[in-house]
């Protein structure tokens, strides 16, 4: 039986666009349970709950920027 650390080290060995297709199918492979059942969207509400309780942990656009050097 190939083990996990064989997979992983021929894996390291494929080019960059391999190396993805295989992630994405990987990825594709595993249950939907891993997702959220909403999308999202009940993280999406606690985090702009969270925005508006506490305004100072806001950050402007130009800040997000600055933070990125652009």
């Amino acid at each position: 039986m190939v083990t996990l650390a064989e997979i992983e080290k021929q894996a390291f060995l494929l080019p960059d666009d391999q190396r993805a297709i295989l992630v994405a199918h990987l990825l594709d492979s595993l249950p939907s349970v891993l997702h959220d059942d909403d999308a999202g969207i009940a993280e999406a509400a606690r985090r702009d709950a969270e925005l508006d309780s506490v305004p100072s942990s806001c950050m402007t656009l130009d800040e997000f920027k600055a933070a990125f050097g652009r």
